[in-house]
């Protein structure tokens, strides 16, 4: 199973210390019915990528496929979870998961770590993405 995921995008807090309690990392692994959605899905992913330098405690974000598993997502990094469900309130990630909810399976995780290397967060994200897909 190949994963392919786009460049590191740092976000408003890339620079900020680690809080006390960690930062938290969020993984959305979207199974569409059809191959068909994931070029959408994908400019969708992109469009909201591009404001990730501006958001508040955003520290960083991957966009990742597996286009023969119709799987796609994002593995995020965020100061703490109301900087996350800031993001998740947004108008235009609400008017996405409307249109695409229903065309699909989400599954999603998270967990806290004690850094801010996406050398180090990766390797964790991929082992998670692997095992939800098995």
């Amino acid at each position: 199973m190949k994963i392919v995921r786009s460049g590191w995008c740092a976000g408003a807090a890339a620079g900020d210390a680690v809080p006390v309690g960690g930062l938290l990392v969020s993984v959305t692994d979207f199974t569409a019915d059809r191959a068909t959605d994931l070029p959408g899905i994908a400019r969708a992913g992109f469009r909201l990528r591009r404001a990730w330098p501006t958001l508040d405690g955003a520290v960083g974000v991957w966009l990742w496929t597996i286009p023969t598993r119709r799987r796609a997502g994002s593995v995020a990094v965020w100061r703490d979870a109301d900087a996350m469900r800031g993001f998740v309130g947004l108008p235009e990630h609400v008017a996405i998961m409307r249109h695409y909810r229903t065309r699909g399976t989400t599954r999603t995780g998270t967990w806290a770590v004690d850094h801010a290397d996406p050398g180090r967060i990766w390797p964790d994200a991929d082992a998670f993405l692997r095992r939800a897909g098995a």
